[in-house]
């Protein structure tokens, strides 16, 4: 059986993660033909470290290279596409769509539509499952006067990302303040690590022994990418001269091992992540399983594992938070980052 996978195999990014994990499972499915196609992911760094992992995905590149080339239009009995939904397209008879979904209440129609041509949807969170089924448009054709209804017609599946287990690793920290928080996310208006900094510096302004370890990039971890983000945090800082609080900033590739060593670290206390919305959120579920306290919004897909079935006295059973909540509005999203 052919099955190609389409999607960033080889990014920094959640939805390449997302591609690497569909490509682990698969490969312990005994029958498959795999083939892959890498596509890039934003502008974002592609793994470059060479492993035992890296050599099979390069692999399975060369090899759908020379089938694609030796067979003008390719036949597989199976695609599995890995990305957001707008890219989706018939690839096989059998079409399965993979996607974070969306952090806001409404997805758009034209990724209905192409769910819809999908024999399956997998997605990651119950919060981008609802969204889904929750959208529908209704339109007029417009030459026949016609009215439509268009909504996702399709099987969901809801599969989470595994929990992994590294040994740990020595990062050579020096913080000096006794309490320290670490928010760790991509910079860029979702992130909203501006804020997150901002409102720090606000709320322990006069207090010595209390740190925020920024750990981000921009595109990547260049030298250049460092130094562009350390002028925008060092403007953000400067705006508070008098500030007693510190914020670390840290940057740079980190193999897994050593980002959950940050995770473990005995100067790391809490992990908070104040962003616009996550689908998920892989940081805050690393967090979550490797034992560090978590601050976050109570909105969106990291709710599924960040709230625990519980029974009361009463023998029902309840959802219990076991993260410190914060409180968030939602509002129309601006019609020029629609």
């Amino acid at each position: 059986m052919k099955v190609l996978v389409k999607g960033p195999a080889l990014t920094r990014t959640g939805y390449g993660e997302h591609c690497r994990f569909v490509l682990r499972a698969l490969k312990e499915v005994d029958g498959l033909d795999l083939y892959l196609i890498p596509v890039n992911w934003g502008q974002s760094n592609w793994i470059w470290e060479e492993s035992a992992e890296r050599e099979w995905w390069d692999l399975l590149i060369k090899k759908t290279a020379i089938y694609i080339k030796n067979n003008p239009n390719p036949v597989y009995d199976m695609s599995i596409q890995i990305s957001i939904p707008n890219e989706w397209s018939k690839l096989a008879p059998v079409n399965i769509g993979v996607t974070a979904g969306i952090e806001t209440t409404k997805v758009a129609p034209q990724w209905l539509g192409n769910g819809n041509m999908m024999d399956k949807i997998i997605t990651i969170s119950q919060h981008s499952k609802d969204v889904f089924l929750n959208s529908a448009y209704e339109g007029v054709d417009h030459k026949t006067g016609e009215k439509g209804f268009l909504k996702c017609d399709k099987d969901i599946e809801i599969v989470h990302y595994p929990v992994k287990e590294f040994e740990k690793v020595d990062l050579k920290l020096d913080l000096s303040t006794k309490f320290n928080f670490l928010t760790v996310a991509q910079w860029g208006p979702r992130k909203n690590l501006g804020a997150t900094i901002q409102w720090f510096i606000e709320e322990f302004y006069d207090n010595p022994d209390v740190g925020l370890v920024v750990k981000t990039f921009l595109k990547g971890g260049s030298v250049l990418d460092r130094s562009v983000l350390k002028k925008q945090i060092q403007k953000l800082v400067g705006a508070y001269p008098t500030m007693k609080c510190k914020v670390y900033f840290f940057h740079g590739d980190l193999t897994e091992a050593e980002m959950h060593s940050l995770y473990t670290h005995k100067d790391i206390h809490c992990l908070t992540s104040l962003t616009h919305g996550e689908g998920f959120g892989l940081p805050l579920f690393e967090a979550a399983y490797s034992g560090l306290p978590v601050l976050a919004t109570d909105w969106s897909g990291h709710l599924d594992f960040l709230y625990m079935p519980v029974t009361d006295k009463k023998g029902k059973e309840k959802l219990r938070p076991q993260f410190a909540r914060v409180d968030y509005d939602l509002q129309p999203i601006p019609k020029e980052v629609v």
